[in-house]
């Protein structure tokens, strides 16, 4: 692994990040990439659920149904679990001979021999780990930990990213709602002369009874009144 492929590798994650892709599609590129970089036959991604306290696969470039469906690991069980749990990189020179490693049969049917398991983290909080395995008993170098730990980083990155967006986007519509009610409460009351309550329980009976949202219903009485103005006009 030369300097000038460490950055090309760099280059091609940090341009994917950036990028309008689809985090699935990131996540994809990188295992992708790094396996390339490092000779590894099975990269994967793995973040932590945590409602489950648990890691599971969310990104591989193995062809193996029986490596990528592999059970969750519990947080501190096995070596990504431990990696997760201590947030350092941990190298096995053989995981079949590793008491930690769990799944060793699947290790032996796929030809897994060295790994490499990096922390994913951000701001000092673990997200997940990155494994790396070769097909061949290895000793990973400073360099090669270093470089997986920098993707791990930078992979890190991309998913807080993405779900700053996501949960930015999930506020911006509960806002949007919460005015859209305000409004169409603010029609009844006038046109039906109802107190705010009384507004606010017709349109939730109607909600209930028609099973629409109550976003759907203060549209619709906010157009029934913006339709009305048009006519009188």
């Amino acid at each position: 692994m030369s300097f000038e492929e460490q950055i090309k590798a760099l280059f091609k994650i940090s341009k994917a990040i950036t990028s309008e892709l689809y985090l699935e599609d990131i996540l994809r590129l990188i295992v992708t990439v790094t396996a390339e970089l490092l000779g590894s036959n099975i990269c994967s991604l793995m973040l932590i659920d945590e409602k489950k306290n648990e890691l599971v696969i969310r990104a591989s470039q193995s062809i193996s149904d029986e490596y990528n469906k592999k059970p969750a690991l519990k947080i501190g069980e096995g070596v990504a679990g431990r990696v997760a749990k201590e947030n350092k990189p941990i190298a096995v020179k053989d995981v079949t001979k590793e008491k930690e490693y769990k799944h060793k049969d699947i290790a032996k049917k796929e030809g897994l021999s060295s790994l490499l398991c990096v922390p994913m983290s951000v701001k000092g909080k673990v997200i997940g780990v990155i494994n790396c395995y070769t097909p061949k008993p290895h000793d990973f170098s400073e360099a090669e930990i270093n470089i997986l730990t920098t993707i791990a980083n930078q992979a890190a990155v991309a998913i807080e990213n993405t779900e700053l967006m996501v949960k930015s986007k999930v506020i911006q519509e509960e806002l949007e709602t919460r005015k859209r009610i305000e409004r169409a409460k603010g029609i009844l009351m006038k046109e039906e002369g109802l107190s705010e309550e009384e507004a606010y329980l017709k349109m939730r009976r109607f909600s209930m009874d028609n099973r629409k949202t109550m976003r759907e219903v203060a549209e619709a009485i906010i157009l029934a009144s913006d339709m009305k103005k048009l006519v009188r006009a």
